[in-house]
């Protein structure tokens, strides 16, 4: 098996594309702490038009992830055909999940979040530099251990961490 040391994350690509973007700013800024390896770095599929091709490429990427990243928009909860594909197969293979919120909300927005990821194990936050590398440094760890004690649902970060990250 690969080492998983990658992070893969999931948008809506026609609505939500620019807050990908800025995350991969965020990785690559003097400014900010945050860093990622990214999955959508390691390969491309050869035919973009077969949706097979393209999930075989994404089953690759998700062999070599250690935290899986959903972004939440106002449209990601009704998104079928890849994003479904890819919260699903994160849940199946026990990948660690942080479901980043768009509109910045610190807890689960069942208005908004997937009902795919609602009873999931996973840990939800807002849409922010310092709390999404927070999320990715500790996220996994604690992952590890709700499992071990077999808790699921959602979860998030008390407001103790938000005040030591100065958010």
């Amino acid at each position: 098996m690969a080492y998983r040391n990658k992070t893969f994350v999931s948008f809506d690509g026609d609505n939500d594309i620019h807050y990908y973007r800025l995350m991969r700013a965020w990785r690559q800024s003097d400014a900010s702490p945050f860093n990622f390896f990214d999955a959508h770095d390691l390969n491309t599929a050869r035919d973009g038009s077969l949706e097979l091709s393209i999930k075989s490429q994404l089953s690759v990427r998700l062999k070599n992830t250690k935290v899986f990243v959903s972004l939440v928009g106002e449209k990601t909860r009704y998104l079928r055909k890849f994003v479904l594909w890819e919260i699903e197969q994160a849940v199946n293979r026990d990948i660690p999940i942080v479901v980043v919120n768009l509109n910045k909300k610190r807890a689960i927005d069942f208005g908004l979040c997937p009902a795919s990821l609602r009873d999931e194990l996973a840990v939800h936050i807002p849409y922010n530099s310092k709390i999404l590398q927070y999320a990715l440094e500790n996220w996994p760890d604690s992952h590890a251990q709700y499992r071990k004690a077999r808790e699921t649902g959602p979860h998030h970060f008390r407001t103790g961490t938000y005040t030591s990250l100065g958010i």
